[in-house]
């Protein structure tokens, strides 16, 4: 039945024509403590149809900045869980450097937890949300133009690989 009920998902989002719906999904899922990398995502939408370049990087941004926003709330309620962990060098980090911390909310395994200490450790809400999605928005730039300038033999190559 679960199988059944994941398949079914995958099979939607893999529709055509909620591309960029898919796009948002997986990267406000992935900017939770979920381990989801939504630039596979992003590249697929983009590849498939190149005039999507922008709109699916701003989907992209738009929703993984969503993510981060959950977690700040989240961390804005968490306080006894980190209690123990206020005094170690991330906070003191943290609060040194503000919600400028926040343009390196892309990092794969830090980058969440970042949103979540910032919301504890109650940072201010809208320049944490702006660097967010600054520094989101510049991964999936990155990322996205560096993998559409890798031949599509490689692409064709890996799936007779695998």
């Amino acid at each position: 039945m679960v199988e059944t009920a994941v398949q079914w998902v995958l099979t939607t989002l893999a529709a055509p024509e909620v591309g960029l719906l898919s796009v948002f999904l997986i990267s406000f899922v992935s900017a939770t403590l979920l381990p989801l990398g939504s630039e596979p995502a992003v590249f697929a939408v983009v590849k498939a149809n190149i005039a999507l370049f922008w709109p699916a990087l701003l989907v992209a941004t738009a929703g993984n900045t969503l993510g981060g926003v959950v977690n700040y709330w989240m961390g804005r309620g968490a306080k006894q869980v980190f209690a123990k962990e206020r005094e170690t060098r991330w906070f003191g980090w943290l609060q040194r450097f503000g919600a400028k911390t926040m343009l390196l909310a892309w990092l794969p395994g830090i980058g969440d937890p970042l949103c979540l200490l910032a919301g504890w450790l109650k940072l201010p809400f809208w320049p944490c949300v702006f660097y967010m999605a600054i520094g989101k928005f510049l991964r999936y730039l990155t990322m996205t133009w560096l993998l559409l300038y890798i031949p599509d033999g490689f692409w064709h190559y890996l799936a007779n690989v695998f």
